[in-house]
């Protein structure tokens, strides 16, 4: 993690994110003089589960991993970080401690903005808690998803899962499945790194994907939705 002073050529004066439009000018000034900017590099952890938290996070720029620690080195992914996303919610209304870790699979910027400057401006101002209640529902939402299928599915639904999510980013964000290894999607399969590999092998010979080294081009979406229905 690297601070970023307002003489570094990637500083960034505010945060442009639609819900920091909501502010009043004394609101914005409280959370301007509550951040700091910073890079995390490839590799760097955003948030590590446990750890004290005195901060919440917002993605400027770059990506992350978010997953939750098991034991010895078993993890479960739960979704790709994307600039405009806030990161440590939970540890600013619930508990002070953070309950996931979170790791930059690119270089990211991120203003860490001190939770007392969020929780006070919750309070004040009605329309910015009513966007923060909708991105904490929202990802509420993909951990009851991600529950679902651990809990329901077989590895081949599973694998179909993680295939189609991670292919409706790539529209945006075209080298996706470079930037994770096999281990990442075993991960977010919830299955072992050998059972990802046999499985994605079985896609390739059932004509549903293309594997181009370390991308991935879906060739039979339907086929994979279809595998996902059945889990």
């Amino acid at each position: 993690m690297k601070p970023i002073l307002e003489t570094d050529l990637e500083f960034i004066c505010d945060i442009q994110a639609p819900c920091f439009q909501l502010l009043s000018l004394e609101e914005a000034n409280l959370v301007s003089t509550s951040k700091t900017q910073v890079l995390f590099r490839k590799g760097d952890n955003l948030t590590k589960q446990g750890a004290f938290a005195s901060y919440a996070l917002f993605v400027i720029k770059g990506l992350a991993k978010q997953y939750i620690e098991g034991d010895g080195t078993k993890n479960h992914n739960l979704r790709i970080i994307q600039p405009g996303e806030f990161v440590g919610l939970s540890a600013v209304f619930n508990k002070n401690t953070f309950n996931y870790s979170s790791i930059a699979i690119t270089d990211c910027q991120v203003f860490l903005v001190e939770k007392d400057a969020i929780v006070s401006v919750v309070q004040q101002n009605g329309q910015f808690a009513f966007n923060m209640i909708q991105r904490y529902c929202g990802q509420n939402s993909n951990l009851f998803d991600t529950l679902r299928t651990v809990l329901y599915k077989q590895m081949n639904g599973r694998m179909a899962d993680t295939l189609l999510y991670l292919d409706s980013l790539k529209f945006q964000y075209h080298d996706i499945f470079q930037l994770l290894s096999r281990k990442d999607m075993a991960e977010f399969a919830g299955i072992s790194t050998e059972s990802a590999v046999k499985l994605l092998k079985s896609f390739e010979k059932d004509g549903l994907i293309e594997l181009q080294e370390k991308d991935i081009v879906l060739v039979n979406s339907a086929g994979l939705q279809e595998i996902s229905k059945k889990g």
